[in-house]
């Protein structure tokens, strides 16, 4: 922030909880790294928060105010009615800037436009939902409603990707600011904790992300079959709104003790499981920019990745992609990858300058900052 700018009061909404834990998505991953250097650059920033996903008594977290509002707790029901109550409370807050996270949320934004017009309205377009495949068709109706909610309510739209912006204007004629998803170049940050799940540096596959479905986990454990000798198979993460694909993949992976399921896992734990993996892979079928992804180039690992757009885009030319959602290609890609370290290395090596080059979060506020002023117009 310049030395003369006013400090700016932002809201923001959407994200279920502060501090990142087992029940955040990248949503949330988005939220904290923002939130926390928009304070540092001299903001103020609330953020509404879910008393279940937030640990209790916590009012600050990384000098982000945390403002608890409840919800009904179905899958359904619960980002809907706890955004409709978080924005009723935001009109008679002092702010500059309400900032709604995701197309559901967005729906919303049209009630500060209308009840508190000098409020200005700015929306995150993170990942296209309705083609979740946990939705149903209702859900579906709405989620599309949101997409064009979350281009025609707002004063700017933000979009993480190249892909959502290039959908934005091809779908609805609407253009949007470009703003992506980051990661932090970490320093090397050891490998002692491996040993709980007994690992060595270079001895395993790694992937991060949440159970659900679009993650695509179950292609890689039937990819896996076979290299159980080689290199063992992490998965960390934790289910959603219930455990059935979690417990799917699970059942899965029975029998085979080279598959490990670490659970949630953040802070020095998760920096070493990326700093000391083989290869990082993430075969999800829909996205809207994986920060696992950006978070394992920043670690310096080669990526293994299914080609949707979303995530050809994040890797540019420093990983290695496969046919979506086909098992035999994927299975092919990880015995190439095993069978020339050299390529592995090398690849990790360009993934973390390229990350350092376009995904830093320090610039991503900065630019996000640069919205808020030129919709306040301070």
């Amino acid at each position: 922030m310049r030395s003369d700018a006013k400090p700016l009061a932002i809201i923001m909404i959407g994200q279920k909880g502060l501090p990142v834990r087992a029940d955040s998505g990248g949503i949330e991953r988005h939220v904290e790294e923002l939130a926390s250097r928009l304070v540092v650059r001299g903001n103020g920033v609330t953020a509404y928060v879910r008393p279940r996903h937030t640990t209790a008594r916590l009012t600050e977290y990384k000098g982000i105010r945390l403002q608890r509002m409840p919800s009904i707790p179905t899958k359904s029901l619960d980002t809907l009615t706890h955004s409709l109550l978080s924005t009723v409370s935001a009109l008679f807050k002092k702010a500059d800037v309400i900032h709604y996270h995701g197309v559901g949320p967005a729906t919303l934004a049209w009630i500060p436009r209308v009840f508190a017009p000098r409020k200005k309205v700015v929306v995150t377009f993170h990942s296209i939902d309705r083609l979740h495949q946990k939705w149903g068709f209702i859900a579906r109706l709405y989620l599309r409603f949101g997409e064009w909610a979350a281009l025609r309510f707002p004063h700017a739209t933000i979009a993480v990707s190249q892909s959502i912006s290039r959908y934005c204007r091809e779908r609805y004629g609407a253009e949007v600011d470009y703003i992506p998803n980051g990661a932090a170049i970490p320093d090397h940050p050891g490998s002692d904790l491996l040993k709980q799940w007994g690992l060595e540096p270079g001895g395993y596959i790694l992937t991060v992300a949440r159970l659900v479905k679009q993650k695509g986990i179950h292609h890689l454990v039937g990819a896996y079959d076979g290299f159980e000798k080689e290199k063992k198979l992490v998965i960390v993460g934790a289910g959603s709104f219930g455990s059935e694909y979690a417990d799917h993949v699970r059942r899965l992976s029975e029998g085979n003790s080279s598959i490990i399921f670490t659970g949630f896992q953040t802070g020095r734990a998760l920096a070493q499981l990326y700093a000391n993996a083989y290869l990082y892979v993430h075969p999800s079928e829909a996205e809207g920019l994986a920060i696992s992804i950006l978070e394992a180039m920043a670690a310096g690992r080669c990526v293994l990745v299914s080609d949707i757009p979303e995530n050809m885009e994040s890797i540019d030319h420093s990983g290695v992609t496969f046919v979506n959602a086909d098992v035999a290609d994927l299975r092919h890609k990880l015995r190439e990858l095993l069978n020339h370290p050299e390529v592995v290395a090398e690849r990790g090596s360009r993934a973390r300058e390229w990350i350092r080059l376009e995904y830093d979060w320090d610039s991503i506020a900065a630019k996000t900052e640069a919205v808020y002023r030129r919709v306040t117009g301070k």
